[in-house]
Formats: C-alpha cells, sequence, structure tokens
C-alpha cells in the first residue's frame, strides 16, 4: 500500500489570529490541505500538530501564513463545539497568542524563533526556551440559602450577570484568592469553599479554576472599580447569565441543582 504524502493527509485545520478563528458554516475546515485550498497546501510545511480529533491530526496555523484572507469567528462564538473540539481550539488560539507576543527574549533581548519539538519560543542568542504562558484565575458561585449571588461587568454586552472571578496573586493558595475576590468585589465572607472543575479560557490564555462557596455574614457592597453592580438572585428567576459551554454556567448550574435537591 502506498503512503499518504503530507498534502494528502486529511485533518481539522485551526487557522488562528488572536481569539479569533477561520470556520466554514462554523464548523472547523476538515480535508486535506490541497483540497481546502486558501494556500493551506503551500503553508503544510509550518502547520503544527497540536492533537487529534476523532481520530484525525489537527493542525495550527497561524493567519498570517495564509497568502488568502479568510473569514474568521470569535472563540467565544465557539462555545457550543464538543468540548475535546473546543479545547484543541483554545490550544491553537493560545499557541498562536504566544507566537504574537513573545517574539523577544525576556531574558537577554535576543530574537525568538518557534522551536517544533518544544511548541515553544526559543532565543537565538542565549538558547532560552519561552513556553506558553497561562494566566491562574478563579472563579466561584456562592450560595446563600435559596440565592446565588451574581454579578454584572463593565465589559459583558447586554444585561447578563455572571459569578464572580479574578487572578490569583503571588503567595495565595487558591482558596485564600476565591474568599479574597469575592471580599474585595462584593464586601461579603464566604465559607466551605470547595474545588468543582476547571477550563482553559483563552482570552487571551487563562486557566479558570472554579469552586462552589456558601455565604457566610456581611452585606453585598459592589466594587463598582470592578463591577456594574451585585446582587443576590432567587435560583429560580435568574436574570440572563453566562452561555452554555463556559464554567460560570456550570458553576451557576451546579448551584441551582444543589438548592433544588435541599429542597426535596
Amino acid at each position: 500500500m502506498l503512503k499518504k504524502s503530507k498534502h494528502q493527509m486529511m485533518g481539522y485545520w485551526l487557522v488562528v489570529n488572536g481569539s479569533d478563528v477561520w470556520m466554514q458554516d462554523m464548523q472547523v475546515p476538515f480535508g486535506c490541505a490541497e483540497s481546502l485550498g486558501h494556500g493551506l497546501g503551500q503553508a503544510l510545511d509550518g502547520a503544527i500538530k497540536i492533537g487529534f480529533y476523532e481520530g484525525h491530526p489537527v493542525y495550527w496555523l497561524n493567519d498570517c501564513d495564509i497568502e488568502a484572507e479568510l473569514p474568521m469567528v470569535s472563540l467565544r462564538a465557539l462555545l457550543e463545539l464538543p468540548e475535546p473540539l473546543f479545547l484543541l481550539v483554545s490550544k491553537a488560539v493560545q499557541y498562536g497568542h504566544m507566537t504574537q507576543t513573545k517574539r523577544f527574549c525576556g531574558c537577554c533581548g535576543g530574537r525568538n524563533s518557534f522551536n517544533h519539538n518544544q511548541l515553544a519560543m526559543q532565543c537565538q542568542q542565549c538558547r532560552t526556551l519561552h513556553y506558553p504562558r497561562i494566566f491562574p484565575c478563579i472563579i466561584v458561585a456562592v450560595r446563600k440559602e435559596q440565592q446565588i449571588l451574581l454579578a454584572q461587568h463593565p465589559r459583558h454586552k447586554g444585561n447578563m450577570y455572571t459569578v464572580i472571578a479574578g487572578f490569583l496573586e503571588v503567595g495565595e493558595t487558591l482558596e485564600q484568592c476565591v474568599a479574597r475576590e469575592v471580599k474585595e468585589e462584593t464586601g461579603i465572607e464566604i465559607q466551605n469553599i470547595q474545588y468543582f472543575g476547571s477550563q482553559p479560557w483563552a482570552f487571551p490564555s487563562s486557566m479558570m479554576m472554579g469552586f462552589l462557596a456558601e455565604y457566610q455574614s456581611g452585606e453585598i457592597k459592589p466594587d463598582y472599580n470592578e463591577l456594574s453592580d451585585a446582587k443576590w438572585c432567587d435560583y429560580d428567576d435568574l436574570p440572563e447569565v453566562a452561555p452554555s459551554g463556559t464554567i460560570a454556567k456550570a458553576l451557576i448550574d451546579a448551584t441551582v441543582n444543589v438548592i433544588t435537591h435541599s429542597n426535596s
């Protein structure tokens, strides 16, 4: 049997620009490079295999490596993709962000180039490897009897509410970060902090670590430098909340589930 050339190999193609991704009818393009056109065949040697989906390789390219101008879709619009595929898309976005933001070495100032074996940027002078930077963040749903603590952020469009989130600081545990962020943004104290799960969040390169917690004391006093509003919401009368596919929505659903089971 003749072995297929690289140009004939079927695969998924993730061409990224910032947090935008090339899509065809809201699907990740699939096929061999030459059949998909847009200069993918010529750019194939620079494509990086970053994983597999449904038995086929998944390739990443930056759009600057493609001659054609491709229609792009924001990663936020792809939350309903199957989770394994969404995570691969997120990986491609984060690698793309790395290549665009780490062009120079932070140690000696030398020019970096992409190391295909390590999937990292490497200085051509001091040889230091610079891997994708990941920002650790917490996100937490707080329950008070039949209610959930929800907040509105100025950056969110419309009237969407979500749970509290923030970045981890040097020298603190995740649990300390959870308690601090809730206190700083809403003025309340919490207790019974429990880990829930995590989600890579490529905007541009965060790792969201989710928690559930319970109200302990205090009155809501929103930090209006961070929030537009914060309030307790009845579990069965929630405002517009974060979309499905986000860990924020999973935390809200889990909290509603806890409340409904406690009522039964």
